[in-house]
């Protein structure tokens, strides 16, 4: 099939959306690590481009006093088929009452082009290890990572379950930085505002959504060119956040990024979480 000028250029809106889906959507701790965090957490959400299901992401995230395991998976087609995308995320590492520390990290995806795959390792909260294939040299328009760059930040699957001391009054006040393995960037949150949200059966937890604006910023790893006539509204993502005080954490509700040709939007279907007590808590949307 023939793609036209307006094709490819949604083709090249899509790819960025589901790079910076991939790339914020953080997992929410209400407090301290303690005693209250789940035993584990699974979740599927509805991908849209522009009103028009492309596709599903599922998370699966389990818990215990030594650390986290945690995996995700996203299926994207779209276009008449034109464009599909396939990703396979996992991650594990520590908890402690400081927060997460993370130890590794994988990515693989393809699409019709293409196969690829990134590996990072830590030691704390230092990348210790990258490996991204295929390879190839860096253009020399990238900015250059510095090795300050890559100490205390999150990988994508680490940024999921960001843990922090937050609370309904300032869940949206933080800085996430994150490494994916080859972009160093922050996601730089502020509070937008509140509003309802319902059930599709009853959960007894509050139906409010605490809603913040993210702002994508990049510090290294990336082509400075990318960010100035973007696709997408990078000052301008937002993520609704939805608090679970039965199992101490807040859950990404929605996040929506912005672009000229339409909203990528991802909302959550189900989300399954098994408490510290074992309760079975269950959110339908």
């Amino acid at each position: 099939m023939a793609v036209s000028g307006a094709g490819n250029r949604n083709q090249m809106a899509l790819r960025s959306l589901v790079a910076v889906v991939a790339a914020t959507v953080p997992f929410e701790r209400a407090a301290a690590v303690g005693p209250n965090w789940p035993n584990k957490v699974t979740a599927i959400y509805k991908l849209s481009f522009a009103g028009i299901g492309v596709g599903k992401y599922r998370f699966n995230a389990q818990f215990d006093k030594n650390g986290y395991v945690a995996n995700g998976h996203t299926k994207v087609s779209a276009l008449f088929g034109t464009f599909k995308w396939v990703g396979d995320f996992s991650g594990n590492g520590a908890l402690d009452p400081s927060g997460i520390r993370p130890s590794a990290f994988q990515m693989n995806y393809k699409t019709q082009k293409k196969v690829s795959s990134v590996k990072i390792g830590f030691t704390g909260l230092g990348v210790t290890s990258v490996a991204v294939l295929p390879e190839k040299p860096p253009s020399p328009e990238i900015i250059k990572l510095k090795p300050e760059n890559l100490q205390n930040v999150f990988d994508p699957m680490a940024a999921m379950i960001a843990v922090s001391d937050a609370n309904p009054s300032d869940a949206c006040n933080r800085t996430l930085p994150v490494f994916d393995g080859k972009v160093r960037y922050d996601l730089r949150l502020s509070f937008k505002g509140r509003e309802p949200v319902k059930d599709r059966n009853p959960s007894r937890q509050p139906k409010e959504l605490v809603v913040c604006r993210v702002k994508y910023v990049p510090i290294a790893g990336h082509k400075p060119k990318d960010f100035e006539r973007p696709w997408i509204d990078y000052n301008n993502i937002e993520i609704a956040l939805r608090a679970v005080p039965k199992a101490g954490i807040y859950v990404p509700y929605r996040v929506t990024i912005p672009s000229p040709l339409g909203n990528a939007v991802m909302t959550a279907d189900t989300i399954n979480i098994t408490a510290a007590n074992n309760q079975q808590i269950a959110l339908t949307h």
